[in-house]
């Protein structure tokens, strides 16, 4: 191989010798037989900057027809060991060859909405020989030209190790105009760039008439390039969303994900059987109800988990990528995975991992996280299981999606431990809205862009969201979410949702407090998205996966406070009980003639603590009120999406006390 790439290597060098070098600034003369001794230098970007001076005027379609000019500067870094190449003989620059360098915006102006868009992902890039042009700018991402460049000119001061790239010419490219609606203006000069760049060189070589003799690839530099100090990987982006099977009366999704890590320290990366390498869940979201169709935010659907492997070193975020891969995530860089991939089906189950240390058993051990023997798979295993009533356009009209993923990994909690201060584990959840076609089989496209380092619930319309963290440092964090609505006269309409993102302990209880007296609750409601059925080696108790027993609803109205509470088993009486627990939200719903008052509610663990209390809005009756009839307590209704395994209840403890006839008011 590396002869190979020395032989390409030294061809392309000696084509450049017999060039002319037209393109390029003037340089020494020199005999042909001198140049074909030497030290031949292969060099890419360390780091360097980019100016764009553009006539606003222009490239927004006014300048043209009145003459005058706006003249704005964008400002761009260039992502460190950009591989934008140049061949170095001698000291002198003979060439550059086809690469490109990432550009990392330092400000913003008023921009064409084409041009706006892509603008965290735009490249300069050269082009091979023979085009029209030597460089163009274009979309990393999609290869959209916006400009093409002429008239440019290179110099290289061999001393510092500096490339200037000067004078040339931005021409609104065939494609750019014709989306701009303007094809007339293909061509049009409407500014200029410049380029200056420290160069390191990644291969030398040590060429005696035209025969390499020896060569040396020198380590690249790599600095930190990452804004946050630790390891610290988030979702950048959530390119697509697909069905990838179905198997009864569900389907089965996956969405795809780019991770990028923000932080200044390489992030761990090794794949199974090594267990310190993130893991990635995947979720879906469903907002919908009321007049707005934002009554109600619901998840719909969760899946497996995907263990990462082979980090690669994108730059999707814009932070610059340091260069390392494979078994790390360097430095601002970035990695995607399709939803091809995150789709399986060979995923691990989530019941093996602690969501907030990462921890999970290594693949060659007793007990691996990702074993598939002793099942079968269909077109729903492991991946989002979702029921089609939750998809179907036809029954969920107006309702909106949202697709969430998060990396969970034991690299941030490790170093949260010998870095107090440099905790990390709280902002890898991201989610981005989709919007739905079909029936039953399903297609999705994006509504918006990814919503970096904010989980799903956050884009619940009008609601007020409260994030809890029961024991800082121990566990992780969850968000309790409540909106209140008033549907008809009379009629006020109470919604609660419970949002685990890493709380390891879980959730079995949710008590809500009434402020006031005894009241009348109706249309009592429990909404859980579906479980995966377990399998073989799948981490629960028994591998017979988690329940998806229907909380129980009780009232308390022995005495003040007075409260209604769902419930499910405790740790002890079913460790696979049907808990809120990481990754997953539940909903809790009633209507009351009560208006809403400011009051709290009570979350109860499942694995271990105490419980907490969260400040909610719920009904108030006042003591002025006449004395009230006895509340019914209704039975717990499951989302339609849950099948009710009926099991034997026992007494879910005393913050659940029912009773059917109301105590005399007290005073």
């Amino acid at each position: 191989m590396l002869k190979k790439t020395l032989t390409a290597f030294t061809l392309s060098f000696l084509s450049l010798l017999g060039s002319g070098g037209e393109n390029y600034a003037a340089q020494p003369s020199q005999k042909m037989s001198d140049a074909a001794t030497g030290t031949l230098q292969k060099m890419i970007v360390e780091s360097g900057s980019v100016a764009m001076n553009i006539d606003l005027n222009k490239l927004n379609g006014a300048g043209f027809s009145s003459g005058t000019s706006q003249l704005n500067t964008l400002r761009f870094d260039v992502a460190p060991n950009s591989f934008f190449t140049i061949l170095v003989f001698n000291s002198v620059l003979r060439g550059s060859e086809p690469g490109s360098m990432a550009l990392v915006p330092q400000n913003s102006v008023t921009l064409p909405a084409a041009l706006s868009a892509s603008l965290n992902q735009l490249v300069v890039e050269k082009l091979p020989s023979g085009e029209a042009f030597d460089l163009a700018v274009r979309d990393g991402k999609s290869g959209f030209v916006f400009f093409n460049i002429e008239g440019n000119l290179y110099d290289y001061d061999a001393n510092a190790k500096l490339l200037s790239i000067k004078d040339g010419r931005l021409l609104i490219s065939k494609e750019f105009a014709n989306a701009l609606g303007r094809l007339s203006e293909a061509g049009s000069v409407v500014g200029k760039i410049s380029v200056g760049a420290a160069m390191q060189p990644i291969e030398i070589d040590k060429i005696v008439n035209g025969e390499v003799q020896s060569a040396v690839m020198p380590a690249l530099a790599r600095p930190a390039v990452g804004t946050v100090p630790g390891p610290d990987v988030i979702v950048g982006d959530l390119p697509s969303l697909q069905q990838f099977g179905s198997s009864g009366t569900q389907v089965g999704l996956a969405v795809g994900t780019d991770s990028c890590n923000a932080g200044t320290v390489d992030l761990d990366w090794f794949a199974l059987p090594n267990n310190d390498h993130p893991v990635i869940p995947q979720n879906l979201f469903r907002m919908s109800g009321g007049a707005s169709n934002t009554e109600r935010f619901e998840q719909v659907g969760q899946s497996s988990v995907k263990h990462a492997f082979t980090a690669l070193t994108d730059n999707i975020c814009g932070f610059g990528c340091n260069g390392v891969g494979g078994s790390h995530l360097g430095s601002g860089c970035s990695d995607p995975y399709s939803a091809g991939l995150n789709a399986g089906p060979n995923l691990g189950s989530r019941a093996w991992i602690n969501p907030f240390t990462g921890s999970f058993p290594r693949g060659d051990s007793l007990t691996p996280p990702n074993d598939h023997t002793g099942h079968l798979h269909t077109g729903t295993s492991h991946r989002i299981l979702v029921e089609i009533n939750d998809l179907n356009t036809t029954l969920n009209p107006g309702a909106t999606y949202f697709a969430e993923a998060q990396y969970v990994t034991p690299h941030e909690y490790a170093w949260c431990q010998t870095h107090p201060g440099q905790c990390n584990q709280y902002n890898n959840a991201s989610y981005r809205q989709y919007s739905v076609s079909g029936t039953t089989n399903f297609t999705f496209s994006p509504v918006s862009n990814t919503v970096r380092m904010q989980p799903a619930i956050t884009a619940w319309t009008g609601a007020t969201v409260n994030q809890i963290q029961p024991d800082p440092g121990i566990d992780g964090i969850g968000f309790v979410a409540y909106k209140v609505t008033n549907p008809s006269a009379g009629v006020w309409h109470y919604e609660y949702a419970i949002y685990d993102q890493n709380l390891d302990r879980a959730i079995r209880s949710f008590e809500v407090v009434f402020p006031g007296f005894q009241l009348i609750l109706n249309n009592v409601e429990f909404h859980a998205p579906p479980q995966h059925p377990g399998w073989a080696h799948d981490g629960t108790v028994g591998d017979a996966g988690y329940s998806s027993t229907p909380w129980d609803f009780t009232v308390n109205f022995i005495q003040p406070p007075f409260s209604a509470t769902w419930s499910t088993e405790t740790f002890a009486q079913n460790q696979n009980a049907n808990a809120i627990r990481w990754g997953t939200l539940y909903n809790f719903r009633f209507d009351s003639s009560a208006p809403p008052a400011a009051s709290s509610a009570n979350i109860g663990f499942l694995k271990t603590g105490s419980p907490i209390s969260v400040p909610i809005m719920a009904p108030f009756m006042s003591d002025a009120t006449p004395t009230p009839t006895p509340i019914p307590t209704p039975t717990p209704t499951a989302s339609p999406s849950v099948t009710p395994t009926p099991l034997p209840r026992p007494d879910p403890g005393p913050s659940a006390t029912p009773r059917t006839t109301p105590p005399p008011r007290p005073g």
